[in-house]
């Protein structure tokens, strides 16, 4: 051997030597405990000596995540109001989620930010709206802090510690959190799915696409859907259709690791768009108008046990008109709307349903915690009071009429129309309680119902709770469910603690005290703030009015007590 070699293998040892010793000082001096993400590298428990003669490899492991990690599954279904599908009493059956609360937990006194953005970005970091920068809607932001809508590195999401944790991360559907001018293909994409913690996505951008004509990404990439809608395309079936081979992948190739899946579709927010087989199946089942789906929908929300038996209507907003008032065309008009929104919401749950059946089918599938939020707040008013074929245009404050509908009515539901019900059926379908979304001083806006089964770790099956909880909870949820902590530093940042509280202690136990004591509401001027049992509510304009300006000088307030009162 040449006695430069032999110098260069000693500098060789020496460096390995080095390295090795900095990555073990590291090592010392950052936590492995989770309070730090990612985690630090591993000490190095090997021997280096001069020369590979006497030396022990030690490669670095992946993390693995905490022994008998449950998968997690979060299905949000967007602008479902509380009183819309039949497993909380509403008037369309959901099979599909009727089996899920069967061998799950139905809470009935969960709530949400009455908004979309605000909403997501709650359930996705377990801190109120303002906190990550969602005060309200992306295309609404301002340049205040909380209403940015820029989400700050101090909020990280459930998605990044899990990943860190060990999981494989992916979401699919709508993704209404990256400010507006930053959803060009060019990015930047820190504030997209994929610079916040899921490896994977497939979707959309923004608050709502068509259903027979989306505008999708894969991870960061614009895509075009590979049928036409006249060949069969429909985005509800090619999101689970992803969904499914990504999880198909997942648990083939990596079948020891578990996953987290977030799947929020665009579906039930409008344009309200499924096939007429769906829509036919909803055939004259609304003739008889909001007023009376309103009674009939509560008497099967007590039958169910999902409001108690003292609970009582709210009145009707003096600005929806009562259904015997309104002419022959409009109710001819307005009933069809409503079959539409119904098929659309009947084909969302059987979707969801191939979904579900796929993750449980696995040999994981008991070990897998889904959790199911009807509605990303309350039942939408954006269709005004006549409903319309044009969602944007009247989300623009251009009214629709119902003269101008009419010579379309066969066509709503179909590809050429961005339809919308009126009024009356976000107030009927928030059944029993005031307003409906972008309302969150009122339950109508905020009150979702929600499923969570996790066969092997929930042993009520088909309870139903009725602590009081928020959006907030979920993260704080997962995290114990999982084993693993809430951590103190994401990628350098310090975190904000997050505001959620755990809702598993009711898991077991339906009668349990609820520990989510203080909750505000707040978006666009409506205000609300719930205390033990009490809530002090704001109102601040009827939701579809969306031009001009309403003062905060004559805003009432109102208090109720919602242990008494429930509705």
């Amino acid at each position: 051997m040449m006695p430069h070699q032999i110098t260069r293998m000693a500098q060789g040892g020496t460096v390995a030597l080095l390295l090795a010793t900095s990555n073990m000082a590291y090592a010392q001096e950052v936590p492995r405990n989770g309070s730090v993400l990612p985690l630090p590298p591993a000490p190095f428990e090997g021997v280096i000596k001069k020369t590979f003669e006497g030396s022990q490899q030690d490669y670095p492991q992946p993390v693995i995540p905490p022994e008998d990690a449950p998968n997690v599954v979060i299905i949000l279904i967007d602008d479902l109001g509380f009183g819309q599908p039949g497993t909380f009493g509403g008037p369309v059956p959901t099979p599909a989620m009727d089996a899920l609360a069967a061998e799950g937990l139905r809470f009935t006194r969960f709530h949400t930010t009455a908004i979309c953005s605000p909403t997501r970005a709650a359930l996705l970091t377990g801190r109120n709206h303002h906190q990550s920068g969602f005060g309200t809607i992306t295309e609404l932001s301002t340049g205040y802090p909380g209403y940015n809508s820029i989400w700050p590195r101090s909020s990280g999401t459930v998605a990044e510690i899990l990943k860190d944790n060990g999981y494989s991360t992916a979401a699919f559907g709508k993704w209404h959190n990256t400010p507006d001018w930053e959803t060009s293909p060019i990015g930047p994409f820190d504030h997209w799915p994929t610079g916040l913690g899921f490896e994977y996505w497939y979707g959309f951008q923004g608050g709502e696409t068509s259903q027979w004509e989306p505008q999708l990404f894969r991870n960061t990439t614009p895509v075009e859907p590979d049928r036409r809608p006249e060949e069969g395309y429909n985005l509800n079936v090619d999101l689970v259709d992803d969904a499914i081979s990504w999880i198909d992948r997942q648990s083939s190739i990596a079948p020891d690791k578990p996953f987290f899946v977030y799947f929020a579709p665009g579906a039930v927010h409008a344009p309200l768009h499924v096939s007429e087989e769906w829509i036919e199946k909803f055939s004259g089942q609304f003739d008889q108008g909001w007023d009376v789906v309103r009674e009939e929908t509560i008497a099967r929300q007590k039958k169910l046990g999902i409001v108690p038996e003292n609970t009582d209507l709210t009145p009707r907003p003096a600005e929806i008109e009562a259904w015997d008032t309104l002419d022959a065309d409009s109710k001819r008009l307005f009933a069809r709307h409503q079959e539409v929104f119904a098929g659309f919401l009947a084909q969302t749950d059987h979707e969801i349903g191939r979904l579900i059946d796929q993750i449980q089918s696995m040999p994981e599938g008991d070990n897998t915690m889904i959790i199911l939020i009807a509605g990303d707040n309350g039942a939408s008013a954006e269709g005004s009071v006549t409903g319309t074929l044009n969602n944007m245009m009247t989300q623009s404050g251009v009214p629709d009429t119902v003269e101008a509908q009419l010579p379309e009515i066969d066509e709503i539901g179909g590809p050429a129309h961005e339809n919308h019900y009126p009024v009356g059926w976000a107030w009927a379908g928030s059944s029993p309680f005031q307003w409906m979304k972008r309302v969150p001083s009122h339950l109508g806006g905020t009150r979702n119902g929600m499923i969570v089964s996790w066969p092997s770790g929930i042993a009520d099956q088909g309870g139903i709770r009725t602590q009081f909880h928020h959006v907030v909870d979920i993260a704080p949820t997962i995290l114990e469910a999982v084993g693993v902590p809430e951590p103190d530093v994401v990628n350098g940042t310090e975190q904000t603690p997050m505001a959620g509280v755990s809702m598993q202690y009711s898991f077991d136990d339906a009668d349990a005290p609820g520990t989510r004591r203080t909750q505000y509401f707040e978006t666009g001027g409506h205000r609300a703030l719930y205390h033990d049992g009490w809530v002090a509510a704001s109102f601040h304009g009827a939701p579809w009015v969306l031009t001009g300006s309403v003062g905060f000088d004559n805003n009432v307030w109102e208090l109720y007590n919602i242990e008494d009162d429930f509705s």
